[in-house]
């Protein structure tokens, strides 16, 4: 049986925990040492779905502010993207819609998953439960995810394989 192979753009602003998520999902351990990504990582981890196995490729891209922007180059030939936001920033909400609304102009439609992470410092959260019940669509899931304690991490990769079979 052939396996397919996907590719996933993480994006969101710098310290978002787009590296600690892929590292949660691909290794299953979280550093508290934060690592700036240059440019763009790729690790790569195999799913099992019901129709077979697929092989993810995840681009880990450098964070964007006001003076970097997303390259074309590393969005082509992406099959989803995860948009990630700090919930204890609540900027980085604005910045990764703000960036999905890029994305979708550049390349179009694609599914994806905005990762509303850090649930772990729920005591800190900074992001309006208003703010956060309006965003989900059919095409994106919105997920509270932890890459610290691995919270809701999985079930974002997963969710975005399927919609990318």
């Amino acid at each position: 049986m052939d396996v397919i192979q996907k590719k996933i753009s993480m994006l969101g602003a710098f310290a978002t925990g787009k590296t600690s998520m892929v590292q949660q999902f691909v290794h299953s351990m979280f550093s508290e040492k934060y690592h700036t990504t240059v440019g763009v990582k790729v690790d790569k981890k195999e799913v099992k779905l019901g129709s077979g196995p697929m092989n993810l490729l995840l681009w880990d891209l450098a964070g964007e502010d006001e003076f970097q922007r997303v390259q074309t180059s590393y969005l082509r030939g992406s099959s989803g993207y995860m948009f990630v936001a700090d919930g204890t920033r609540a900027g980085t909400l604005d910045h990764a819609l703000e960036l999905r609304k890029t994305v979708r102009e550049m390349v179009g439609d694609a599914p994806s998953v905005l990762a509303l992470n850090k649930f772990d410092l729920k005591a800190e959260w900074d992001l309006p439960a208003d703010a956060v019940n309006g965003l989900a669509e059919p095409e994106w899931r919105v997920l509270r995810t932890s890459a610290k304690t691995g919270e809701g991490v999985e079930e974002a990769f997963l969710w975005l394989a399927q919609q990318m079979r």
